[in-house]
């Protein structure tokens, strides 16, 4: 049994950015993770080609900018040189290969009793933590639907988590399900590569530039969201053009109003949408079956395919682990309160990293919890 006052579960960005600001409040911590690695996601499960989709200044952890001669916008690589100077630079030490199988809350010791594995000498370890911040992030673990026939698909089903490039997919038929920022640019990947590339588009989505997308966070420190939402849509309208008719509508909210109230991100265009409209990228609807290579979809078409990607996000498995978390998480291991107050459960629960607000909002979240954690010490000892 090992006694802690903060146990940090999960050393991807929330993790990091929450050890790094209880660093600098002199506050002792524990951090577990599963991988071998820090931020495994961005290393072994992000597509080649990825940049931030947020000019630089919306994506620092706390305490630590990048270098001065950065690009505005970040690649994947130079990302995870940042995360590994960030650990260096807070002398950050993470327990890696360290699974947490079961945490929950003692009351007569008023501490969280947290078991976690050792996967490589199959060894449990046991800790007792004044605090328990869970970092492990929203996506845990790879989300693909339930659909009818896809277990006897006979060409290459993948999550986008185990997409790397369109280079092996040269000439082949492929579909991308999903038409997030992850969905839309590996579409985008493929159709480079030569692939006859088709997306499945079943939500509306707002398709905007990375310039309109900084121009409107920048606009919105000053005036109110709908009106700088205005602005934004008007101008993706002039650039674009009617998108509606090639399969692509628009929600009604504006897009900086549909981040604010559900965490829904615009669609930053790296040319995919002119390529859709030129016809290199076909627009399809939901599937409703899938027959041997045969893909049926709503209204009745079919087309073969020799590959699917699933863009279809990630789930948390917070849940799986945690008992007692009710006051701070719901049953799909989300907050159950809104942005910016989801941070806080009840008995020193935090969590960090799980309001979809990107890495500003980890940074915003890592600071509350140190403070709060800092406070709630001092208030014992006062």
């Amino acid at each position: 049994m090992e006694e802690v006052v903060v146990l940090i579960v999960g050393a991807g960005p929330a993790g990091l950015a929450t050890a790094a600001c209880l660093n600098q409040l002199s506050i002792p911590y524990v951090i577990l993770e599963r991988e071998d690695c820090s931020a495994s996601l961005w290393r072994n499960r992000a597509y080649d080609r990825l940049k931030l989709h947020l000019a630089k200044e919306f994506c620092e952890l706390p305490y630590m900018s990048y270098p001065v001669d950065a690009p505005t916008y970040i690649p994947k690589t130079q990302f995870v040189k940042y995360l590994d100077d960030y650990v260096e630079h807070f002398n950050i030490q993470p327990k890696y290969h360290t699974a947490v199988e079961s945490s929950a809350y003692e009351k007569d010791e008023k501490c969280w009793s947290i078991v976690a594995r050792d996967v490589t000498k199959c060894t449990s370890i046991s800790y007792m933590a004044k605090f328990l911040v869970v970092a492990s992030g929203e996506n845990s673990a790879a989300n693909i639907p339930m659909i009818p026939g896809l277990e006897d698909f006979p060409g290459v089903a993948i999550h986008s988590s185990s997409y790397k490039s369109g280079t092996q997919y040269s000439g082949k038929n492929v579909l991308v399900v999903g038409c997030g920022n992850s969905g839309m640019e590996i579409a985008y990947d493929l159709a480079s590569h030569g692939a006859n590339t088709s997306i499945v588009i079943r939500s509306p989505i707002h398709v905007m530039t990375k310039e309109l997308i900084r121009l409107g966070m920048t606009l919105a420190q000053y005036l109110p969201l709908k009106v700088v939402d205005s602005l934004l849509v008007m101008m993706a309208n002039f650039i674009f053009g009617d998108l509606l008719r090639h399969g692509i509508t628009s929600p009604k909210m504006g897009p900086l109003v549909l981040k604010s109230e559900t965490g829904r991100s615009a669609v930053i265009d790296v040319g995919t949408a002119g390529l859709i409209k030129k016809g290199v990228i076909k627009v399809l609807g939901g599937i409703t079956k899938i027959t041997g290579k045969t893909i049926e979809f709503e209204g009745g078409s079919e087309s073969s395919f020799d590959a699917i990607v699933f863009s279809t996000g990630y789930k948390s498995t917070a849940n799986n682990w945690l008992k007692d978390g009710e006051s701070m998480l719901n049953s799909d291991g989300l907050p159950t309160k809104e942005f910016p107050n989801h941070w806080k459960g009840g008995n020193g629960l935090y969590c960090a990293g799980l309001a979809r607000r990107g890495l500003a909002g980890i940074a915003m979240d890592a600071r509350n919890i140190a403070n709060d954690i800092k406070s709630t010490i001092d208030s014992i000892f006062n």
